[in-house]
């Protein structure tokens, strides 16, 4: 089972971190609070998350600032942020916001159906993310049993089944997660991360299929996790 995604929420103001948790709640994830840029990476240091919302005025160091330091570490730089502003300083501010790492860049007050919505979509892919790497888990323990003749053959053929099936589940929903991406034309950054799913399940399919008898698949090898 995979547990719960953990998301970010980063804000100065508790109010406006009340708000957000009311309007997350739905999503029926792990909240997590950070006041500022420091409590957010002293957060980051020990858990995972799978998207981050950032105010961008916040005293002390910024959202621009702290979204620096997110990009610069390799354990968070992969992890989607999106920055929230009161204040619309035009296309020059908006870009800087890109330019510092953001996969969306939102003015308030915002729609919170919206919000929602763009925020659900990154927590799916990295739900399915956990799904990959736990599948890829089980597969290398298949190989490494395999070579050391630890698993009866009868007891490999039923790990093989179950691996199987688990993958095929998590093909399905990928499947279904790009095609609602599609239609909703959502952002860049979320399409290509779908399309890194997709290709990293493709390869963990076929170094599974590789191990089925009489396909000389005890050197199958697994696709990068990358």
């Amino acid at each position: 089972m995979v547990q719960k995604a953990k998301i970010l929420l980063v804000d100065d103001r508790p109010e406006n971190l009340l708000a957000l948790e009311a309007i997350l709640s739905a999503l029926d994830q792990t909240l997590v609070r950070a006041s500022s840029g420091e409590e957010a990476l002293k957060a980051l240091l020990t858990d995972d998350f799978a998207v981050i919302l950032l105010d961008v005025q916040m005293p002390g160091m910024d959202g621009f600032e702290t979204a620096a330091h997110i990009k610069r570490r390799e354990r968070t730089r992969d992890i989607p942020i999106i920055f929230l502003t009161a204040i619309n300083h035009g296309p020059h501010h908006t870009f800087r916001g890109y330019a510092a790492g953001a996969v969306d860049y939102i003015s308030k007050p915002f729609d919170p159906w919206v919000l929602r919505a763009k925020v659900s979509v990154f927590v799916e892919l990295y739900m399915k993310n956990c799904q990959l790497r736990e599948q890829a888990a089980l597969l290398r323990l298949q190989l490494e049993g395999g070579g050391k003749g630890a698993v009866a053959g009868k007891e490999s053929a039923g790990l093989l089944a179950e691996l199987s099936a688990r993958l095929a589940a998590v093909e399905e929903q990928a499947e279904a997660l790009s095609k609602q991406l599609d239609d909703e034309s959502a952002d860049a950054a979320a399409v290509a991360t779908a399309a890194h799913l997709e290709r990293k399940l493709t390869g963990l399919r076929r170094a599974l299929d590789a191990l089925e008898p009489g396909t000389g698949g005890g050197t199958a090898a697994l696709p990068s996790q990358n």
